[in-house]
């Protein structure tokens, strides 16, 4: 699996306070996680690059092996 995936399982799981979450509450963290990390990558992308394929490759990118 992707590091940056498994930085992001780790936050979730851990939720920033260290105390282990139930599996529901952590997938949802999980999935809000990535969603703003893909935001994030756009966002950065576009200031550059403005084009959405450019956020696309940097997404796939991101989250490939």
């Amino acid at each position: 699996m992707n590091e940056r995936i498994q930085e992001l399982w780790r936050q979730a799981v851990l939720n920033n306070t260290k105390t282990p979450m139930n599996f529901q509450d952590a997938a949802n963290e999980f999935a809000d996680l990535i969603v703003w990390e893909c935001m994030k990558i756009c966002e950065d992308v576009m200031k550059k690059d403005n084009s959405a394929l450019a956020c696309w490759s940097a997404i796939k990118g991101t989250f490939r092996s």
